[in-house]
């Protein structure tokens, strides 16, 4: 079924992205199809159940924003690759206009990537604050502070506590963003776990550990030594007191991406994490 309408989220102050949010809204045009700039949208707005496609132009950054932008709504989206090291937004510049004359004609694969759902408890007051991620959620100390210690417990069972720079909670989708940067494995994204690494552990034997995806881990911050937050895919910060609890828990909705048709999941970690190809054994 052809789209009716779609959205345009674009990296800022880019002129390549601005350029082609254009040609996107001239193609959409012709073709009879709304344009919304994805600024502009609300998952509230009265008309935001129309929205068929989402397509962003950028990098994984701009993805993130976009994703927390339409608020859970599960519409489809398509990443265009504007920077360098993305992992979500898979289709080349070259490859967008093919993409997109595909749409037309409903002709794309789609792949459910599982949320991470994140409540935040402060022991000041009470308040509770609730957000959904697609990649990770991250507790970790300011510029300026020393290690800090939290305790982490999986479904109210103790696990350990540690000594260390922080703790990332990512899903397989952000194993090669922070996590991987800390020493955490890359997890495939059809695999329902979730994982948690340390950063920077003081003891050398705490090591990254997958968790079922079903699984409610609780972060507490037991001791901190200056600023310590907790952030949300990399959008927004949250400080943190002694006796504040992170709970995450699998989210209740997926993010649909609209995946290329050229490029398998293997073939990207190759080309972004340039790995090599097959050696003669004769070399």
């Amino acid at each position: 079924m052809k789209p009716k309408k779609l959205l345009v989220f674009r990296k800022h102050d880019t002129e390549m992205a601005d350029r082609v949010a254009e040609e996107i809204g001239e193609w959409a045009h012709g073709h009879g199809i709304q344009c919304q700039d994805g600024e502009s949208f609300s998952p509230d707005q009265e008309d935001a159940g129309e929205v068929d496609i989402a397509v962003v132009l950028g990098g994984d950054g701009t993805f993130l924003s976009a994703v927390k932008k339409l608020g859970g709504r599960q519409v489809p989206v398509l990443g265009v690759n504007m920077g360098s090291l993305g992992f979500l937004t898979e289709v080349s510049v070259e490859e967008l206009w093919p993409a997109l004359n595909a749409l037309l004609d409903g002709e794309y694969q789609i792949e459910k990537r599982m949320t991470l759902e994140c409540e935040v408890h402060h022991s000041a007051g009470g308040e509770v604050r609730r957000y959904q991620v697609l990649n990770d959620v991250v507790v970790n100390k300011g510029a300026l502070a020393r290690i800090s210690e939290v305790e982490v417990a999986v479904d109210g069972k103790y696990l350990t506590n540690y000594c260390a720079d922080g703790v990332i909670i990512a899903t397989p989708t952000g194993s090669t963003a922070y996590s991987m940067a800390a020493g955490g494995p890359i997890v495939t994204p059809g695999l329902d776990a979730v994982l948690v690494t340390p950063i920077c552990p003081h003891a050398m034997s705490h090591r990254p550990i997958l968790i079922a995806a079903g699984s409610m881990i609780e972060v507490c911050l037991c001791q901190k030594n200056g600023d310590v937050y907790v952030t949300l895919d990399g959008q927004e910060a949250i400080a943190l007191e002694v006796g504040d609890k992170v709970r995450v828990q699998r989210g209740r909705a997926d993010v649909v991406m609209i995946r290329s048709t050229t490029k398998d999941y293997f073939s990207i970690l190759r080309s972004k994490l340039k790995w090599g190809g097959p050696h003669s054994m004769d070399d």
